[in-house]
């Protein structure tokens, strides 16, 4: 494969190995199966939209493919989409939601390459959850149509969001006896 780009494709042949495989404009990410804390969160966070969740749209946890393009599939941890841009295998347009929880082999992609991703995609609103902290930062577009920070909740602090639906969780309640 070298010299060209990879595909989607290519994806489809990788192994089962319990990798997580994205594509980015060609450029292959390979990141480690979640551990349970991680998984717990995700569930956790399910558990906490999807009873907000309109009719019409669905809260949807990894694995589950973002093709927009033929060089571009990306997994958030967990997002949100609407019922009409949903085919039966992946989301071939920008999600409304991606959330990514922060772990040690992948803080840097989440907080560089995807957000860069999600940005250009025209994700609504991205959040980065970060257990350690434990914080959830929000990123939406600002009035010069780029990503900035419109919320930090850190601890107990109750974050309120708006989009892509109502919901109030704080980053604590997401970590429960995990701490």
């Amino acid at each position: 494969m070298h010299g060209r780009p990879f595909t989607v494709e290519d994806l489809e042949g990788m192994p089962d190995d319990g990798n997580r495989y994205e594509l980015i404009d060609g450029m292959l990410l390979v990141s480690p199966a979640p551990g349970a804390r991680h998984q717990k969160i995700v569930a956790k966070l399910v558990v906490k939209l999807d009873p907000s969740c309109p009719d019409d749209l669905h809260v949807l946890p990894a694995p589950f493919a973002v093709r927009p393009s033929h060089t571009l599939e990306v997994q958030p941890d967990l997002l949100v989409c609407s019922d009409s841009d949903l085919t039966d295998k992946l989301l071939p347009v920008a999600p409304l939601l991606a959330v990514e929880i922060l772990s040690p082999s992948t803080a840097l992609n989440d907080l560089n390459t995807k957000k860069a991703v999600y940005e250009r995609l025209g994700v609504p609103s991205y959040w980065v959850i970060d257990p350690d902290v434990p914080t959830s930062t929000v990123f939406e577009f600002g009035a010069d149509g780029l990503y900035e920070k419109t919320v930090v909740a850190k601890a107990d602090d109750v974050f309120e969001a708006t989009k892509p639906f109502p919901v109030r969780f704080s980053p604590a309640e997401l970590l429960g006896t995990l701490k």
